[in-house]
């Protein structure tokens, strides 16, 4: 008899469709052993040895394990094909303490038939530089989390927690949100010219107050139009890329509105049931089976035109992509009739969708078309300039299966030197606007685009933050929340480099470095940590108190009538306290209104709400005597 381990159940039961009965097939369901969360567990000083413990729950299923290997063969570690993939592999090869030539570590990117029989026929080593890179990670996030965290009980609040690259991602939105404080809107108009012909044009010109307008306008009212140029410009437009984890995470935001958790938990299950490749990657790259696979399809599907010659290869835009795996694709891209005709997550069929057709668009024909400007000229006191743009698609190419970014704009037929007869002017007041707060798919485009964090950070990242109360999710984005602008400006003051956005790239660089064999493990975290230590003692004895500042609602406490209601936030949240406490112990929850009265009622206020599961939704404040209640914000 021959073990395959894996991490979870789901995954077990798709490779027991591959494999005889001489394989049996047992689930870890993850971790079987970590450092301890009751201490550090990593001895600073014997070169931070980590201290692993089993974990408690993990026991019985470790005694099962153990049971399987003896009787075994042949021990296959078939865990996820990345650094942590292959640390619980480690780990379970130190709990099983099989020899090298039982137990074995099996890869593969997809869990398909010749996949795996390919893996099990090319067993390998353990790859230790992975395991060593994934355990300097673990050990660094440990010895920030469990260093800082008691500093900021001292100094701020019991019960916070800082961690290297989710206190790097709250420093970003605190930024902004400071920016967007900090930001002046300034006055503009726009000014469009309607002709009876149909087209519309726009006034090129810088106008900036409500007298310059009128008196333009005024101008164009009794002016004379005519068509100064036409000129036509074909355009090529070429598929974006096949997805990697953060760009799959983005547009699932995007299009979607999911978080990037609920985005890699659906992943999860499709990669686990080898419907997709890997999901965890930063590689754009294909294999040419899939790429030839697609192209056969697409011929078949949509017509030979929609086909390329030579297959289209995209540049991976991250530095430490590894070149052995894949972006994200199907598995089968005949698949996609059977998930749509079987009673199948609907969810899960919404992303595997998106999978879908980005591989097939990446290598389909370009769509192709033509861009024409026209420009118009308008002659009263002074001579305007006004311009419109048209666009005619000519090929659809890979439009054909994929969402347009822009909608065609047909221009009427227009010739120079026509003479075009006004219908309106039309003038429109503008303020120029703050950059948008974050949302998931731009803070994880930023933090990609820095260098900080892997694919696999990403999601509990922007979970951590918000299970953390440092950061609040109003309307889809981010916001930072007292304690997050408290902590943040804390550690800015006192421990600058850990937040530092080049440090912390850096310090990812140094992981890959790890993971590629060029630099040993120990020597990084001794390099961080000895000037962390002294800059820890430094901070704990001469940094002062912090106070959290408290949003104040404008109304009196009406206990002790003489304290302000104010807005603190506990373990569970938001809640209203009297300015007072803790001599006056008033309390009452807090209702984030959103300015609307209730659609259905109307006496209620529409107030922003979490549901079991933690996603926002927006009901009535007088529930449970109305029970109005929407995903999306009611319009005004």
């Amino acid at each position: 008899m021959n073990l395959v381990i894996v991490e979870s159940p789901t995954k077990a039961k798709t490779l027991a469709k591959f494999l005889g009965g001489e394989y049996k097939i047992e689930a870890s369901f993850g971790h079987i052993r970590d450092l301890p969360k009751s201490k550090l567990g990593v001895d600073v000083d014997h070169d931070f040895e980590p201290q692993y413990v089993q974990i408690a729950k993990q026991k019985e299923r470790t005694t099962e394990l153990k049971k399987l290997a003896k009787m075994a063969d042949k021990v296959y570690l078939a865990t996820d094909p990345d650094r942590e993939g292959e640390a619980i592999a480690w780990h379970i090869k130190q709990v099983l303490s099989a020899k090298d030539e039982v137990l074995r570590r099996i890869v593969f990117h997809e869990i398909t038939e010749k996949a795996i029989k390919e893996a099990i026929n090319h067993p390998r080593d353990l790859d230790m530089q992975l395991v060593d890179a994934q355990q300097a990670r673990r050990i660094l996030d440990r010895l920030v989390g469990y260093k800082l965290s008691p500093l900021l009980w001292k100094k701020i609040r019991k019960g916070l927690s800082a961690g290297r690259v989710q206190s790097v991602a709250v420093r970003l939105i605190v930024e902004k949100e400071r920016e967007i404080q900090a930001f002046k809107n300034v006055e503009y108009w726009q000014i469009f010219a309607d002709f009876k012909n149909g087209l519309t044009t726009q006034l090129k010109a810088d106008i900036s107050n409500t007298d310059q307008a009128k008196a333009i306008e005024s101008d164009l009212n009794s002016a004379k139009y005519t068509v100064q140029s036409v000129e036509p410009k074909p355009f090529k437009r070429t598929p974006p890329a096949p997805f990697t984890t953060s760009t799959l995470q983005q547009i699932a935001s995007n299009r979607l509105g999911w978080t990037a958790k609920r985005t890699m938990q659906i992943a999860q299950n499709l990669y686990e049931q080898g419907l997709i490749t890997y999901h965890r990657t930063d590689s754009t790259n294909l294999a040419d089976e899939a790429v030839s696979v697609a192209k056969e399809y697409i011929s078949q599907k949509y017509g030979p035109e929609y086909t390329i010659n030579t297959p289209r290869v995209f540049k991976t835009k991250s530095k430490v992509a590894q070149e052995a795996h894949e972006a994200i694709r199907p598995t089968d891209l005949n698949q996609i009739t059977n998930l749509k005709s079987q009673a199948t997550n609907r969810d899960e069929l919404r992303l595997y969708e998106l999978i879908w057709k980005r591989f097939l668009a990446c290598q389909m024909a370009e769509v192709t078309g033509v861009t024409v400007t026209v420009t118009v000229t308008g002659q009263g006191e002074q001579q305007y300039k006004f311009e419109a743009k048209g666009e005619t698609i000519t090929f659809d190419g890979w439009y054909k299966i994929s969402e347009k970014d822009t909608e065609e704009n047909i221009l009427p037929k227009i010739e120079v030197d026509q003479v075009l007869e006004l219908e309106e002017i039309r003038t429109e007041q503008k303020f120029t606007q703050a950059s948008a707060r974050y949302n998931d798919a731009s803070l994880i485009k930023t933090l990609e685009e820095m260098g900080i964090g892997r694919p696999s950070t990403y999601a509990p990242t922007l979970s951590t933050i918000q299970d953390r109360q440092y950061v609040e999710k109003v309307e889809k984005r981010f916001q930072p929340t007292a304690i997050g602008i408290a902590v943040n400006d804390f550690l800015m003051t006192n421990f600058a480099n850990i937040l530092d956005y080049e440090f912390t790239a850096k310090m990812e660089d140094s992981l890959d470095e790890i993971a590629n064999g060029n630099e040993k493990w120990q020597p990084v975290i001794k390099d961080f940590y000895e000037p962390f230590a002294k800059k820890l003692e430094s901070v704990t004895e001469t940094a002062e108190r912090v106070k959290i500042e408290t949003e104040m609602t404008g109304d009196k406490c009406p206990t002790c009538q003489e304290g302000d209601v104010v807005v603190r936030t506990g373990k569970f949240g938001k809640f209203l306290s009297c300015s007072r406490y803790p001599d006056c112990i008033y309390k009452a929850n807090y209702q984030n209104k959103t300015g609307q009265k209730c659609p259905t009622c109307g006496n209620g206020d529409v107030i922003i709400r979490k549901s079991r599961t933690g996603r926002t939704f927006y009901g009535c404040s007088n529930y449970p005597d109305c029970k109005f209640a929407s995903w999306n914000k009611p319009k005004t």
